[in-house]
């Protein structure tokens, strides 16, 4: 299903968006990487982190799960003050980018050119939409995954796969209509393993999430019962 890039990693996966929270911010993202590194070997569930650019090579060297980047520019070398250049997300050690989360939106010509770049870089995408009419646009441009994430719901503690179950299952539908097989994610409010439990049921293969893991007063402890969620 996965192409060179995904070799390492498999299904079901929780990903970790580390935003720029103070609480996944220098030493307390390396804190928070190693506690998503120990619930991945405790319970065998993939589990990705997503920490901040400056925390990236850092992370990427003191964990052995996969880390992917929060974003890059579609540039290429030279003079682009400010930008972030794909071959640095990969020299710092990513395995992977997330591309047009809500809170960095992107054009869809750039969308793929991003996609392009990190399959030549053999890097994994997983690209966001926030419709299931966007998931089926962006998994034209052949990502290696999507996640639908409605904004709204983002940071509420208001899950999609609660509240909004139909966006789930639409762009489940939609998307394997023309990507058969792709995996989906799902994103937004996602803070109790029952949230974890029925996206799996409503046709995902992972979660992304945020705040829910990143500001809870016990991470490990949250990760665990997502990740024990996954495996029922």
């Amino acid at each position: 299903m996965f192409g060179e890039s995904m070799l390492k990693l498999n299904e079901p996966m929780i990903i970790v968006n580390f935003k720029t929270y103070l609480e996944s911010t220098g030493r307390r993202a390396m804190e928070l990487a190693k506690q998503a590194e120990r619930v991945s070997k405790e319970t065998g569930v993939q589990i990705i982190v997503v920490p901040q650019f400056v925390d990236l090579a850092k992370i990427a060297e003191s964990v052995e799960i996969p880390v992917f980047a929060q974003h890059f520019d579609p540039i290429k070398p030279g003079n682009s003050t400010g930008h972030i250049l794909v071959d640095a997300i990969k020299e710092a050690g990513a395995v992977g980018t997330l591309v047009n989360h809500s809170e960095r939106q992107l054009r869809l010509v750039d969308i793929q050119v991003l996609v392009e770049f990190a399959k030549e870089k053999k890097l994994v995408s997983c690209v966001c939409a926030n419709n299931p009419a966007t998931s089926v646009a962006v998994a034209a441009l052949n990502p290696d995954m999507t996640a639908i994430e409605p904004p709204e719901l983002i940071g509420t503690g208001i899950s999609v796969s609660m509240a909004k179950p139909e966006i789930i299952t639409d762009t489940v539908s939609l998307v394997h209509k023309i990507k058969g097989g792709m995996p989906i994610l799902c994103g937004a409010g996602i803070s109790q393993a029952e949230d974890v439990l029925k996206a799996l049921n409503l046709g995902t293969l992972g979660v992304l999430v945020a705040s829910g893991v990143v500001k809870a007063k016990d991470p490990y402890n949250i990760l665990c019962s997502f990740a024990n969620a996954m495996r029922q």
